[in-house]
């Protein structure tokens, strides 16, 4: 397909990220710029959840009118949109890691998984749109690049990458939920106690046999925190490699 030299109309928030709007076409004020208000409103979201981001906390945050921001970002919508490209900052200088496709698609993954538990409020975040801001695009990039060589067609490239990284954010959910749940002070279900109690042999032989083998433990307390995460993208890249094998 032949590139085209017409200019597509961006979405106002992608303009800004993109640097195709003139920040400064209405005066913005000295001392204040884009980077800052978004560095505010990533620490409230960090430290209070996404809810608590709105243009007026933010502008507390920073020290100037709520009317101040509106120069600079447009509402609430776009600034949720720069603060999803600040989460992935340093993607720029991330290097994958091992010297096969498997290594380096891992590496991909959990420096991923890593960077929303850095940024957990992307667990609250809509997700209507497919990724276009410029971090969000130059993780792509990396993840295509340690896909390089295996053989697979582009799109059977781009699926990979989007089940992963579906898979980061539900992994991700879970445990936010989980933690929610912890320091919300609700009753706290002992699951394995559960199943032990209510699942009788001769009715569910599988998960009586489970219930009591301590496979349905809970772990250890200082563990890997992302040891189930681990599991699940080791059976993904099985899943992975004999795609990879067919294709060739």
């Amino acid at each position: 397909m032949a590139e085209s030299d017409d200019q597509v109309a961006l979405p106002p928030s992608l303009e800004l990220l993109w640097g195709r709007r003139d920040v400064g076409r209405r005066g913005p004020k000295p001392g204040l710029d884009v980077d800052s208000i978004v560095a505010a409103a990533v620490d409230i979201a960090n430290a209070e959840g996404l809810a608590a981001v709105s243009m007026a906390r933010v502008a507390k945050a920073v020290g100037f009118t709520t009317m101040s921001l509106y120069r600079h970002v447009t509402n609430k919508d776009e600034l949720l949109q720069l603060m999803w490209n600040a989460s992935a900052d340093g993607v720029m200088e991330f290097e994958l890691e091992g010297d096969t496709w498997r290594s380096r698609l891992l590496s991909w993954a959990m420096a991923q998984r890593e960077a929303i538990t850095r940024n957990i409020w992307i667990v609250q975040m809509p997700m209507a749109t497919p990724p276009l801001a410029p971090n969000s695009l130059r993780w792509m990039e990396v993840g295509l690049e340690a896909l390089d060589g295996t053989g697979l067609d582009d799109g059977d490239k781009m699926r990979i990458l989007g089940l992963i990284s579906s898979h980061a954010l539900i992994d991700a959910r879970m445990a936010y939920d989980a933690q929610q749940a912890k320091g919300g002070g609700a009753d706290q279900v002992d699951y394995t106690a559960i199943l032990r109690e209510v699942v009788e042999e001769e009715r569910f032989p599988q998960l009586h046999r489970v219930a009591w083998s301590g496979a349905a433990d809970e772990p250890e307390p200082g563990g890997d925190p992302f040891a189930e995460y681990r599991f699940d993208l080791e059976v993904m890249l099985d899943g992975i490699e004999t795609l990879v094998e067919r294709s060739r």
